[in-house]
């Protein structure tokens, strides 16, 4: 049994109300509690964020750059007392944004690993960035790759994340990257299983990302974006879609990796992003999540990380 910490993250990259911000809502009134049965679970206290901005903001030249910049000290301040208290904190909600708090929160205290499970790779250039998303350029901004003229507080954060703490499975956006001329990090040493690669073996894939993290280092954080599935699999996942390089894992295939590698102990959390509650009418895609969760933490051994 885990000490589980719910972290809800009511952000959407864009800015728009609900979509997004509405996940973690939406997997609560799924049944999230009923699914963590057999843990003992406690809610942190309620994200209160500005208001959505669409456009590009002044210190960091990203979307809704007042709700992002609120949302990443939130969602650090929690993540590191949940650890503090010998808690799993699961983070629900949001986009991969969410890890521009996390990683940097978790390295005051001692290095982590990050398993970063994703159809894409996350470095654009926030020079070349179309829409300054910054679920586009987190990992960018993480590995210190972009974001040399932000200013405040987040940009006084990054670096924040080594080459070799990271391990990456999933990404298929290689046509996507190519238009803007921006390499894989495979070519710069991070460790990698692509989406073909990782497809054909879910389970030995899984287990070795969480052997790599765990050279030299006790802990690691493992962050989900959803859109590493299928489209047709889960279609509550959001933009943008891959037209040139569609495909992505299944259901079976995600939940196989995702165990096999929590099964190797040293997870120290997760965080689970990109479902929009609005493209899911029916709530099918929140009970697929919820499902997954559940196989998930049935995986992670009692012992938490320290």
């Amino acid at each position: 049994m885990a000490f589980v910490q719910l972290i809800g993250v009511p952000f959407d990259g864009y800015g728009r109300p609900g979509h997004q911000a509405g996940a973690a809502e939406a997997l609560r009134e799924a049944g999230l509690e009923a699914a963590l049965a057999g843990h003992e679970v406690v809610e942190a206290d309620a994200m209160v964020l500005p208001a959505g901005v669409p456009g590009r903001g002044p210190d960091t030249s990203l979307i809704n750059e007042p709700a992002l910049l609120a949302m990443t000290e939130q969602v650090g301040d929690r993540v590191s007392a949940a650890v503090a208290a010998g808690r799993f904190p699961l983070v629900l909600g949001g986009d991969c944004s969410s890890l521009l708090g996390i990683v940097p929160a978790l390295r005051q205290e001692k290095p982590v690993g990050l398993l970063f499970v994703d159809g894409h790779e996350d470095t654009m250039p926030l020079d070349v960035s179309e829409d300054g998303e910054a679920a586009n350029s987190e990992i960018g901004l993480l590995l210190g790759l972009t974001g040399r003229l932000m200013r405040g507080r987040l940009a006084e954060r990054m670096p924040a994340l080594r080459r070799d703490e990271l391990a990456i499975l999933g990404p298929r956006d290689l046509e996507w990257r190519r238009q803007f001329n921006v390499d894989s990090l495979r070519d710069a040493g991070v460790w990698m299983r692509d989406w073909p690669e990782l497809a054909a073996d879910p389970q030995a894939s899984g287990a070795a990302a969480a052997g790599y993290l765990r050279r030299g280092r006790e802990r690691w954080w493992l962050h989900v974006d959803l859109d590493v599935l299928d489209p047709e699999e889960f279609p509550a996942q959001g933009l943008p879609e891959f037209e040139d390089e569609p495909n992505g894992l299944t259901w079976d295939q995600l939940t196989r990796t995702l165990t096999a590698a929590v099964e190797r102990g040293g997870c120290l959390g997760m965080s689970l992003a990109i479902y929009d509650p609005d493209q899911d009418p029916d709530r099918s895609g929140a009970h697929r999540i919820l499902r997954l969760l559940t196989e998930v933490m049935a995986a992670q051994p009692a012992t938490m990380p320290r």
